[in-house]
């Protein structure tokens, strides 16, 4: 076993390596004494009570001294930098080509558009699972212009894709505060409660309703819900590409959570039939039959249309919170 973590007393080790204490709570001995050096903690562990957990005091120590190498390798093997994302054009239903190759890069929002079952779906599946013309669309997907090998594309750990879908349901028994705070722990940040503090703030500052730290995640409504996601994967999501299915439901600022995820380097890709989404992003592909049937690049005259359906929105969104209010909808808005 390493000396350093031999030596090191317990309260010390948990508190520089939060992982090493979900070690021993995983089989059973989360209730060690602190006080001491883990040596000497394992040292005196009772023999009937590492007969009650299964695991001999010597195995005890080599597990360790693997688990704790194996999260040092993971700490180590960061994603390797994702500089563009390439989609190569495949064909609709009818064997129709989609003759065309789309380059994505970080930064940028690219929205997907069409009727429901046209194919946006399994655009982002594609994406996702970075096909090599072996999906029902034919296509292919390079990363930095290659084509990503087998260790990447089946990878785990370290996923290319992080997907938020339209419902997110929690079963955990957490506070929001305890669930980002785990999350944080995993990733080895260095100062979990920090980036556990911003996390929240930051979905807060998305929510159309506030909730507070000691909130159960069960309880959660479905806009803070989400918003709690999309901080969580612009903070700490370690994947370069965000794909999200529709974000206008969900009853959360839906603009501000674009721009965070662009500003976080993230190559977004957004199903969406909202049409001030659609005109945040530098681009849209437009489905048909179960393909892409163009890709418009949004222009300077969208743009300007964009600020005025802002204007729209927003007094929209004020005759929303009267309502919510009890306020008679009368005269001028």
């Amino acid at each position: 076993m390493d000396n350093n973590y031999a030596d090191m007393m317990l309260e010390q080790l948990f508190c520089e390596h939060p992982h090493a204490r979900e070690f021993f709570g995983a089989i059973g001995l989360s209730a060690l004494p602190e006080g001491q050096t883990l040596g000497n903690t394992v040292a005196a562990l009772d023999e009937e009570l590492l007969l009650d957990v299964g695991i001999e005091r010597h195995d005890l120590l080599r597990q360790f001294r693997d688990y704790m190498a194996g999260m040092e390798q993971l700490r180590n093997q960061q994603q390797a930098m994702v500089a563009s994302v390439t989609v190569l054009g495949g064909h609709d239903k009818s064997g129709n080509l989609e003759n065309f190759k789309l380059e994505l890069r970080p930064g940028e929002v690219t929205c997907i558009v069409g009727p429901t079952g046209s194919g946006k779906s399994r655009f982002l599946a594609d994406i996702e699972w970075l096909a090599q013309g072996d999906s029902p669309t034919g296509r292919s997907v390079l990363i930095n212009g290659t084509v990503p090998d087998l260790a990447r594309r089946y990878a785990v750990e370290q996923k290319l894709v992080a997907q938020l879908s339209q419902n997110m349901n929690f079963v955990m028994d957490l506070s929001a505060e305890e669930f980002i705070r785990l999350h944080a722990e995993s990733r080895m940040v260095t100062d979990p409660s920090a980036i556990t503090a911003t996390i929240l703030d930051l979905a807060n500052s998305l929510a159309g309703e506030q909730f507070i730290p000691t909130t159960p995640v069960t309880a959660l409504s479905g806009g803070q819900s989400r918003a709690l996601m999309i901080a969580d994967v612009a903070c700490l999501s370690s994947s370069p590409i965000v794909l999200i299915d529709e974000i206008e439901n969900a009853g959360i600022d839906r603009k501000r959570a674009l721009e965070l995820l662009a500003d976080q380097d993230k190559i977004v890709l957004m199903a969406t039939h909202d049409p001030i989404l659609a005109l945040m992003g530098q681009r849209r592909l437009i489905f048909k039959n179960g393909g892409v049937a163009s890709i418009r690049s949004t222009s300077p005259a969208e743009r300007a249309n964009l600020a005025l359906f802002e204007q729209m929105d927003a007094r929209l969104t004020m005759v929303r919170n009267a309502l919510r209010n009890g306020e008679e909808i009368a005269g001028n808005w």
